[in-house]
């Protein structure tokens, strides 16, 4: 069995979902710090040939809560977000598609953070047709003050993967010894370029998924999660 190991990101770039769909359980780590400059409630749409990046507001909280503990902003405006990419892609080929998928994520309603993200997370992949189970880090037993390697091995172990997939930003961070001496296979996946019109201006890569899918048909971009992609 093949497992890799993520934070949630909100509407992340068409890799985190490659990498979603290429193994058999994903774990999104719900109980770990929250990072205030990373991706988790924030990413990049398209608006005037460039890239424009678009948030979850959050609440005013500790910069020491785990992002299970982080709550939306009461003042969050999901028409006001809804319209925002409206504005950016109402031209764009495949804008009814895309804004049916864009409904059902900002539908929800609760006001954690990770459910928030994990609802998105479930409605792509049900859009990309990805059966994927998502695990959620908080329910598989391990001892939870491990950290890097450990960490993942130990959550490896208790879902009996024999395979961990991360992307390969990580390959300084992991040992294939390491892993291979816990009788754990490492592996990492590269996306392979991608490039497609939009407006018939310059492309501007690394965009949400909702760019990708505004720009084409969904059989293309399944095509994509599916093919485009290495195994090293």
């Amino acid at each position: 069995m093949k497992v890799a190991i993520m934070q949630p990101y909100f509407l992340p770039y068409i890799g985190y979902f490659q990498l979603i769909s290429s193994v058999d359980k994903f774990i999104v780590y719900d109980n770990i710090k929250y990072t205030k400059k990373g991706w988790i409630n924030r990413n990049r749409m398209l608006l005037n040939g460039k890239d424009t990046m678009f948030t979850l507001p959050l609440k005013k909280d500790s910069d020491h809560l785990n992002i299970v503990e982080r709550e939306l902003s009461v003042d969050f405006d999901r028409v006001k977000l809804l319209n925002q990419f409206k504005g950016a892609y109402g031209r764009a080929p495949y804008f009814s598609e895309c804004l049916t998928l864009l409904d059902r994520v900002l539908g929800f309603e609760g006001n954690n953070l990770f459910r928030f993200i994990l609802h998105s997370l479930s409605e792509t992949c049900v859009h990309l047709n990805i059966s994927t189970e998502l695990v959620i880090s908080s329910t598989v037993e391990i001892d939870n003050y491990l950290r890097g390697q450990d960490k993942v091995i130990a959550l490896c172990t208790s879902l009996r993967a024999r395979t961990y997939v991360n992307p390969i930003g990580g390959t300084e961070l992991y040992s294939s010894d390491f892993f291979n001496e816990s009788g754990v296979d490492l592996k990492f996946i590269k996306t392979k370029p991608i490039e497609y019109n939009q407006f018939g201006k310059p492309f501007v890569p690394w965009l949400s998924i909702i760019d990708l899918l505004m720009f084409n048909p969904l059989e293309k971009v399944m095509e994509i999660v599916r093919n485009d992609y290495e195994l090293l």
